[in-house]
């Protein structure tokens, strides 16, 4: 599948994408590679994304997942 979306990874491994001409952070680890239709994740901010019709589109909030060291 090829994304519509511009996607690229930072220096500290942060994923972040160009959505509706905003940087967006996807996330780190919880971002899905890789990616395909249907795909669906929630990053550290509690933000969701996913993968409808070949493009990431943010689906709304929820409460932070939370950590357990």
């Amino acid at each position: 599948m090829e994304l519509k979306t511009k996607i690229w990874m930072t220096g500290a491994l942060e994923w972040v994408a160009l959505l509706n001409g905003e940087e967006v952070f996807l996330g780190k680890r919880e971002v899905p590679i890789p990616l395909d239709e249907g795909d669906a994740w929630v990053n550290d901010l509690g933000d969701m994304f996913k993968i409808i019709d070949a493009e990431i589109i943010q689906v709304g909030k929820t409460e932070p997942p939370k950590k357990y060291w």
